[in-house]
């Protein structure tokens, strides 16, 4: 099983949309994946309710089999659309992935 974790901080205004109307909005992206892309065992994406300084707006945290079903999620249209989406409004990104 390898876990795939990405937060993101969000710049507070972009693409005609608050940081918090942007969250919520890739949130919904994010969450629809796992109908269009069967290689996703587990989706999860949290927003932040605490910021600070130090703080993530966003994490997304996904499961799958391998680290060739991790290229096939990274490859597929469905989320390419969202990733790109994602960089026009990110401040910046921190990627984990790991055996578990």
């Amino acid at each position: 099983m390898l876990k795939h974790v990405v937060m993101w901080q969000f710049k507070d205004s972009a693409e005609g949309r608050t940081k918090a109307e942007n969250c919520a909005y890739i949130k919904g992206m994010l969450e629809a994946l796992p109908a269009t892309v069967p290689v996703i065992r587990k989706l999860e994406v949290g927003i932040n309710e605490f910021p600070g300084a130090m703080a993530y707006d966003m994490v997304l945290m996904t499961e799958f089999d391998s680290k060739d079903d991790l290229d096939i999620y990274a490859a597929h249209p469905n989320h390419v659309r969202v990733s790109e989406y994602v960089s026009k409004v990110r401040v910046s990104r921190a990627v984990v992935d790991f055996s578990a």
